[in-house]
């Protein structure tokens, strides 16, 4: 009885590593299938505006007739399946920050496909993602979160969870109601904190629904025989309408620059803070395990802001390397842009003063 308890335990770790490498694996294609995807439709989009098509922003939809469009659609659906299916396997504080991947991604091929220049800042933000997601990983909680769908009803019933809850819907109906109204239109905090919240709930929803669909594929329970399931995709597909109607206002208002990165720290901030109250699993981490992660989470943050922020900057590495040269040349052609300017300014006066005296 002795021999195989060991063997049986360690059966068991082995199982839950294995859930946890192929929700990583989930996590990372998702990313690719996400970010190919908006490259796809853009080139689908270009290809209507050549031809003279009306424009998707004006109302077309010329763009339903191009197969490249439908192409980018599946590509999308392919890359949000796999995501959905990840939170099934891998902690949540895990599979969220990985969607920054997504940006990359899409960064490097409209450098590629679309020629859309990609600056330093650029390049050093995608290297930064990639370094503060291999952070996440090595760091991020490896036990399993739950084994089953009842427990983790019984987790969504903690009080410390109900609390998140009713904070959360608190928050997001003062918005919708007071705050967004007279200040979303002039502040982007206020919508993207509202969706992010919802969208909070929608990853804690979408975990158990996954965990339902992985039991009834792997046999383990028929949770579908219980009014549950039901319940929980009628409350994702709600909370996706929520986080996307406040989503598409922000990005109507404001510069998509701006609401990227805001979106991405508040969102993924908070269902880091979600997976934490509700699934509890930094108490099973070494504190050297939590510094890493939080400190792989702040590394995606600066490369997202990086890449998002400042991609209208023309900065090259040629303008690092003109800082690194000698003081004496800087200070010569310093002189020598002087001299330039006060030649131009002075030949702008003269032609001024003989134009006043004709």
């Amino acid at each position: 009885m002795s021999t195989s308890s060991p063997s049986s335990m360690s059966i068991q770790e082995l199982a839950f590593q294995s859930e946890f490498y192929i929700g990583l694996g989930l996590a990372i294609s998702s990313s690719v299938f996400i970010g190919s995807s908006f490259i796809i439709k853009k080139k689908a989009l270009i290809r209507m505006t050549r031809v003279g098509a009306v424009r998707a922003g004006s109302g077309g939809f010329g763009y339903l007739k191009e197969w490249i469009w439908w192409a980018g659609l599946i590509c999308m659906g392919v890359g949000e399946a796999a995501n959905f299916a990840a939170y099934a396997f891998a902690p949540a504080s895990l599979v969220t920050p990985l969607g920054a991947l997504s940006v990359i991604v899409a960064a490097v091929m409209s450098s590629k496909f679309l020629n859309e220049k990609l600056n330093l800042l650029g390049k050093l933000g995608c290297f930064l993602c990639i370094i503060g997601s291999v952070i996440i990983v090595i760091h991020s909680p490896k036990e399993v979160e739950v084994e089953d769908l009842d427990i983790l009803l019984d987790k969504l019933q903690d009080t410390s969870f109900l609390i998140y809850v009713l904070v959360i819907i608190s928050v997001s109906l003062m918005i919708a109601v007071y705050f967004g109204p007279r200040f979303g239109h002039s502040n982007v905090i206020f919508y993207v904190l509202l969706c992010s919240s919802i969208g909070s709930l929608t990853v804690m929803s979408c975990k158990a629904l996954g965990l339902c669909i992985r039991d009834v594929i792997t046999g383990r329970s028929q949770d579908f025989s219980t009014a549950m399931p039901y319940i929980l995709i009628i409350t994702t597909v709600i909370f996706i309408g929520i986080q996307m109607n406040y989503l598409n206002r922000a990005l109507d208002i404001f510069n998509t620059s701006i609401v990227t990165p805001v979106y991405y720290v508040i969102f993924t901030t908070l269902v880091i803070v979600a997976s934490a109250i509700l699934f509890k699993e930094w108490r099973h981490m070494s504190a050297s395990d939590v510094i890493g992660d939080l400190c792989g989470f702040f590394v995606v943050i600066v490369a997202i802001v990086l890449l998002n922020a400042f991609k209208d900057m023309d900065v090259a590495l040629s303008d690092v390397r003109g800082i690194t040269r000698p003081k004496r040349q800087l200070l010569e052609q310093g002189n020598q842009m002087d001299e330039i300017l006060i030649g131009q300014q002075k030949h702008t006066y003269g032609t001024n003063e003989l134009e006043r005296r004709i």
